[in-house]
C-alpha cells in the first residue's frame, strides 16, 4: 500500500514533504503533506480519487498553507509511561491547554509490562511552550500534575 501510493504521487509530479504511517488495530494509516505545483496536484487528486475506485483504499484529500513559524514558542517535548488508566491524554492535554502550551504532535501506545505483563501505556508528545511562561516554574508544576496521576514522565527540550 505504501508503495503504490507514493509511485502515484511521485508519478503526479508530487513531493512528500512531512508524514506518518502507522498500524492501528487491523487498519493501517498515512498522513501525508503533499507538495507540488498546481498541475501535479490536480492530477494527484484525479489518480487518488481513481486508485479509491479500484482498490480498498479511503482517501481523503484536504488541500492546506504550510504553518507559520512561531518564534514566540519554544518546542519542548514529554515522554510518559504509566499502567494503562482512562483519561491520561484528556489529562495532559488539559494540563497543557490551560497554560496555552500549543499540543504538535502525540504518539501513543498500549503493551504489556515486560515481565509481571500488567497493562502499560506510553505517550510522547510534541509542545511548543509559550516563551512567556517560565520553564522551571512549569516543570514544577508538571511534575506535580504527573504525581497526582501516578506518572513517570520527562519534560525536556525538544531534541532537533
Amino acid at each position: 500500500m505504501v508503495h503504490e501510493l507514493t509511485r502515484v504521487i511521485n508519478d503526479c509530479g508530487g513531493n512528500i514533504s512531512e508524514s506518518r504511517m502507522v498500524n492501528l488495530g487491523s487498519e493501517f494509516a498515512m498522513l501525508l503533506l503533499v507538495s507540488g505545483n498546481w498541475h501535479s496536484l490536480a492530477k494527484l487528486e484525479t489518480e487518488l480519487k481513481r486508485l479509491m475506485e479500484t482498490s480498498n483504499l479511503s482517501v481523503h484529500l484536504r488541500r492546506t498553507e504550510p504553518r507559520a513559524a512561531r518564534t514566540d514558542m519554544l518546542p519542548y517535548s514529554i515522554d510518559v509511561v504509566c499502567l494503562d488508566q482512562a483519561g491520561i491524554i484528556s489529562g495532559l492535554s488539559g494540563f497543557c491547554s490551560s497554560r496555552g502550551i500549543d499540543i504538535a504532535e502525540v504518539s501513543t501506545r498500549s503493551y504489556p509490562a515486560a515481565h509481571t505483563g500488567a497493562p502499560m501505556f506510553s505517550a510522547q508528545l510534541v509542545i511548543n511552550v509559550p516563551s512567556r511562561i517560565h520553564v522551571a516554574h512549569l516543570r514544577e508544576e508538571f511534575m506535580e500534575f504527573c504525581d497526582s496521576l501516578n506518572l513517570d514522565a520527562i519534560l525536556e527540550p525538544a531534541k532537533s
